[in-house]
């Protein structure tokens, strides 16, 4: 969960994903016979963009599915609102968020574009990746090695009121998980080594392979030690077996996700060998974009880091309550995440990907005008899915939360609190695309400098505020202020980016953006109201049929989706809200049929 913008995502997903500033990165895309031609340059596929495009899609969907699995899953293991969930939850996320913090951004954000280069040299590369590796495996091995000693200190830092019980216990998982470091940058330094060869489509799988393993082993600690059970003390009776097999189980994921990539590494024909020295990696050509980039993914962690901080005090404080089960922690908070960032991340990072580059373009050659036509257009087309999102999550809160809440006596309530954190984070959705995407049109200016100052003012603000009213109140309300405070700094950037955005390149049509909002909204209202109807007799509202198992809650969600997406269609369709139509355009000049459904 991010309160400021920053590379950091729950690690449900199995894979650290780190922006990059795609005006360096990204590639053009080339006609069909260039891309197959001999002569195609080493960074672009000889199948073409559209085919690893679509290659690297499958892969990050496959991966989001599994990622969902496997977090089901480890809510039948050991519970979602548990003291467990909450310790295992913070060890396993601290690794990935401590690597972006040391090394993501520079390498993705500075190296990455080397690498391109190095990648048509007549070596192809060899002297600069070679060099590469080796600062990669000696810093962040040194790096991984002195931070896993250090478990305990850096645990107690990173938590709120624990009790030595539970730093404890803290402790034992975080000296499994705290080497993930190390093969986290080794994944990603690899990757982006693949990458610049054209070779896009092991990045995108392997976090597959890591998902399919936590799987295999949060099944091998089902049947080995039993599912969650709200009877008994759960971490009094935990061992240190069960440790071994949940946190050492998750950190062989990441480890085989890395040591996939070594294999297609071997075939590129380069010949890597140890070779030590920073000259040529393109360190003192940072320049001050790249350099406000790193600030901006820095403070956006470390302030992640800092508000979790917060909403683990909850875990101390549920085992007072005689309801516990119901207040959600850091577990419940990354899964609430978890499920809102999924439209955002198919469909508005999509779109946004291909809007960027023309945004770009138009930047460079000063047409401005072209320039916030693609801003409104973009703006514009999001509302179709992230209000239909907005209004799914809203009226199925309660019944998704249940799909991750295990199967215990408790699961009902555990789905709940799941709920309303995902209920908050649902009310700000439409603002956390639109900010996304304001903040995109500076980077494709070649501005990195304003969207660090938003984050450098916007964070600090934000830890006032939650840390205030950590001091005033009591510490089970905490996951419900930073969740809510994420929706509100998600609000306030999209108002200061409009306004500095209007500002420098002039009115981009604020107006027909509402419009499309209001369109969509009124459409997406209906759909709710459809969903509520339907969700009603389901005993959504009564604790009825689709809070009694995960499987009745499955069918329920797809039976309350699928009416409210056939509603959706229809009354966008009557309205003639020509914004659907845009959604539609890139799926239907693939699938013709398609455009018949347009209005």
């Amino acid at each position: 969960m991010t309160p400021t913008p920053s590379s950091y995502r729950p690690r449900h997903r199995g894979v650290a994903q780190t922006p990059s500033r795609p005006a360096e990165n990204s590639v053009p895309a080339q006609p069909a016979e260039q891309n197959t031609s001999d002569d195609a340059p080493a960074h672009v596929p000889r199948s073409g963009m559209a085919a690893a495009s679509t290659l690297m899609a499958a892969g990050t969907t496959v991966s989001r599915v599994l990622g969902f699995v496997r977090t089901a899953l480890l809510g039948i293991a050991i519970g979602a609102t548990t003291t467990m969930a909450d310790v295992f939850e913070k060890a396993n996320s601290i690794p990935n968020i401590i690597y972006v913090l040391l090394a993501g951004g520079m390498f993705n954000v500075v190296l990455v574009p080397q690498l391109i280069k190095a990648a048509k040299a007549p070596d192809k590369g060899a002297d600069y990746t070679s060099r590469l590796l080796t600062l990669t495996v000696v810093v962040l091995g040194a790096a991984a090695l002195i931070i896993t000693l250090a478990a305990y200190p850096i645990i107690s830092a990173l938590t709120y009121n624990w009790t030595e019980a539970q730093l404890a216990l803290g402790t034992a998982f975080a000296l499994w998980t705290l080497p993930q470091i190390f093969f986290y940058g080794l994944y990603a330094v690899v990757g982006q080594i693949l990458n610049a060869n054209a070779k896009f489509g092991w990045y995108m799988w392997a976090p597959v392979l890591n998902n399919v393993i936590a799987i295999g082993f949060v099944v091998v600690f089902i049947i080995s030690f039993g599912s969650y059970s709200a009877e008994g003390n759960q971490a009094a009776e935990w061992t240190t077996s069960q440790t071994v097999v949940l946190a050492g189980g998750h950190t062989l994921g990441v480890i085989a996700q890395a040591a996939l990539l070594l294999w297609p590494l071997s075939k590129l024909g380069i010949s890597l060998k140890p070779k030590f020295g920073v000259r040529g990696l393109g360190l003192e050509q940072t320049g001050r974009i790249a350099l406000w980039t790193l600030i901006t993914m820095m403070v956006g962690n470390f302030s992640t880091l800092l508000h979790m901080r917060l909403v683990s005090g909850a875990t101390v404080v549920r085992e007072g309550l005689v309801d516990g089960a119901g207040l959600p922690g850091e577990y419940a908070a990354n899964i609430a995440e978890l499920i809102v960032l999924l439209p955002h991340s198919v469909f508005v990072l999509s779109i946004a990907t291909v809007l960027f580059n023309q945004m770009t373009a138009s930047m460079q050659n000063s047409d401005f005008s072209s320039a916030r036509t693609t801003l409104n257009r973009g703006l514009r087309i999001f509302a179709i899915p992230v209000m239909f999102s907005t209004v799914v999550f809203v009226v199925l809160a309660g019944p998704i939360g249940r799909l991750f809440g295990g199967n215990d006596a408790d699961s009902i309530l555990a789905g709940a609190a799941i709920g309303q954190l995902l209920l908050i984070y649902a009310v700000g959705l439409p603002f956390r695309s639109a900010q996304f995407y304001l903040m995109r049109t500076f980077y494709a200016a070649e501005d990195a400098k304003t969207p660090m100052v938003v984050t450098c003012i916007l964070a600090p603000v934000g830890l006032i505020i939650t840390y205030t009213c950590a001091a005033l109140l009591p510490t089970q309300y905490l996951p419900y202020v930073v969740v809510t405070l994420f929706s509100a700094l998600n609000i306030a950037r999209t108002l200061i980016f409009h306004r500095i955005a209007v500002a420098r390149w002039g009115p981009y049509g604020l107006g027909s953006v509402l419009q499309a909002y209001i369109s969509a909204g009124f459409a997406a209202l209906a759909a709710g109201c459809a969903g509520f109807l339907v969700l009603t007799p389901f005993g959504g509202f009564t604790w009825g049929f689709a809070w009694n198992s995960i499987a009745t809650a499955a069918v329920t969600c797809s039976v309350v989706v699928a009416v409210m997406g056939l509603v959706y269609f229809v009354v966008l369709r009557a309205a003639k809200v020509r914004e659907f139509g845009e959604f539609l355009e890139p799926v239907a000049r693939r699938v013709p049929a398609l455009a018949r459904l347009a209005p």
